[in-house]
């Protein structure tokens, strides 16, 4: 059996990636997933959420299909927003 590592808290971080870089595709993924989640709870269909969230049935598509990478911070935020939500973040201290 191989050794275990204890995660730092954000798994993009543990996959190697600087943290400012690991910080900002959390975030993204935590959007993605508040969206995804709304689209499946509404039962909507691609082209229905489309419409919710402002954007075109292929950005949905992106969405669905977890291509993180093709979004930013602002376009998720904007969507949720569309949507009738308000984003509220807030920052969590690193482990000591």
């Amino acid at each position: 059996m191989g050794e275990i590592t204890r995660s730092r808290g954000n798994v993009f971080e543990d996959l190697g990636y600087d943290a400012e870089n690991a910080a900002s595709l959390l975030a993204r993924v935590d959007l993605m997933i508040f969206l995804r989640r709304l689209i499946k709870e509404r039962g909507l269909r691609q082209r229905e959420a489309a419409e919710l969230f402002g954007v075109s049935q292929p950005r949905i598509s992106d969405l669905v299909n977890q291509h993180v990478d093709k979004f930013s911070i602002d376009a998720l935020v904007n969507m949720i927003a569309k949507a009738g939500f308000r984003v509220m973040m807030s920052p969590v201290p690193e482990e000591v």
